[in-house]
C-alpha cells in the first residue's frame, strides 16, 4: 500500500468522525441525569412523604438530645435564682471538664473576654466591642450559676450560645470561667 492510499484512508476516517457531529441534534449522553438533574419539590405531590404530608411537629413537652430543661427564666429574678445553683457535672471528672471547658472557651468566648478572662480579647483590643468587664470585677459577683444563665440566655450585647453548645458544654465553660475568676483574683 502506497503512501497516497494511506493519506486517503486517514482523511476518510477524519471526515467520518467530523461529519457525525451535528449542532441540530446533540450526541448521545453517557449519563444524562448528571447533566440534567431531576428536581423534586420538597413537599410537592411527588415528594417522599405520602398524601402531601408536611414535616411533623415534635410532640409536646419533648426536648432535643443533649439538652436538659433549665428552670430559671430569662429575667433578672431568674438570674438571681441561678446565683445559688451548683454545677451538676461530676466532680470526679473535674479535670476533664475543665479541659473541655477551656477548649470551648477558646473557641467561643476568648475573642471577646480574652484568654485569661480579663476582658481584653482580640475584638476589644481592636475596639470592635467595648465594655467587656473582667471576671475579677467584684461588682459582677459571678457564680457558676450566673455564668451558666448568661451563656444560656445572653446578657447585654452578648448573645445566647445555646445553639453552639449543649447543656453539658455550657456547664463546662461555666466551670472554666470560675477557674479564670479564681486565677485573676489571686
Amino acid at each position: 500500500m502506497n503512501s497516497f492510499s494511506k493519506i486517503i484512508i486517514v482523511f476518510g476516517l477524519m471526515w467520518m468522525v467530523v461529519s457525525c457531529k451535528s449542532d441540530n441534534s446533540p450526541n448521545y449522553q453517557y449519563m444524562p441525569n448528571m447533566q440534567y438533574p431531576v428536581g423534586y419539590e420538597t413537599y410537592g405531590a411527588a415528594a417522599i412523604l405520602p398524601n402531601g404530608q408536611e414535616a411533623m411537629v415534635p410532640p409536646s413537652n419533648t426536648i432535643p438530645r443533649g439538652w436538659l430543661p433549665y428552670e430559671n427564666e430569662n429575667t433578672p429574678e431568674g438570674k438571681e435564682l441561678a446565683r445559688s445553683m451548683a454545677s451538676p457535672l461530676d466532680s470526679l471528672q473535674m479535670e476533664a471538664n475543665l479541659e473541655n471547658g477551656q477548649q470551648l472557651y477558646a473557641i467561643y468566648c476568648a475573642i471577646c473576654h480574652g484568654n485569661n478572662g480579663a476582658g481584653q480579647g482580640n475584638l476589644v483590643k481592636r475596639e470592635k466591642i467595648l465594655g467587656v468587664p473582667s471576671y475579677a470585677d467584684a461588682a459582677r459577683n459571678i457564680t457558676v450559676g450566673t455564668s451558666f444563665h448568661t451563656i444560656q440566655y445572653g446578657l447585654n450585647s452578648m448573645g445566647s450560645y445555646t445553639a453552639q453548645m449543649n447543656t453539658e458544654e455550657i456547664w463546662q465553660v461555666s466551670e472554666y470561667v470560675m477557674k479564670l475568676k479564681q486565677d485573676l483574683t489571686k
